[in-house]
């Protein structure tokens, strides 16, 4: 029988904050062959990479954003991946949008990068917290450590 590797992922709870307004947290949603559902910004990380800069890229990657910056981790976990069910380590991380300008409530992004989902067109927009609906892949497992 052969052997799983774990994979080291990272996860992105973007944040942005306006004034007299609730806090709104990235999600995503795709037509792709992937997990279906509503999701956060998330991915495996390079060999020898910093998990910091492995959520900042895959936020630039998912969704196109660069102007944000990480707050914190938030919490890690062991979980089975939803489909082939390989062994995954994931870093949640607590994120906020740190823009002059104005990012769009929704947009449509062609993802980039080198992974399954290059080319893929995600589907981004802000909902407001507490969310309405759950996160695929049990991503919603941690949004209650977030900071109001």
């Amino acid at each position: 029988m052969r052997e799983l590797t774990l994979r080291t992922r990272v996860a992105a709870y973007v944040l942005r904050r306006r004034a007299g307004r609730p806090v709104e947290l990235l999600v995503f949603d795709h037509d792709a062959d992937l997990p279906p559902g509503t999701q956060v910004p998330a991915g495996g990380v390079d060999p020898d990479e910093p998990l910091e800069e492995a959520v900042l890229r895959e936020v630039a990657e998912e969704s196109g954003l660069t102007c944000v910056r990480v707050l914190r981790p938030l919490a890690e976990e062991y979980t089975p991946h939803p489909i082939r069910r390989f062994p995954r380590h994931t870093t949640y991380f607590e994120l906020e949008v740190d823009c002059e300008a104005e990012v769009p409530d929704a947009w449509d992004h062609r993802v980039t990068g080198e992974g399954r989902d290059h080319g893929m067109t995600f589907h981004c927009r802000f909902e407001p917290l507490p969310l309405s609906f759950p996160l695929a892949d049990g991503q919603d497992a941690w949004l209650d450590r977030l900071e109001a």
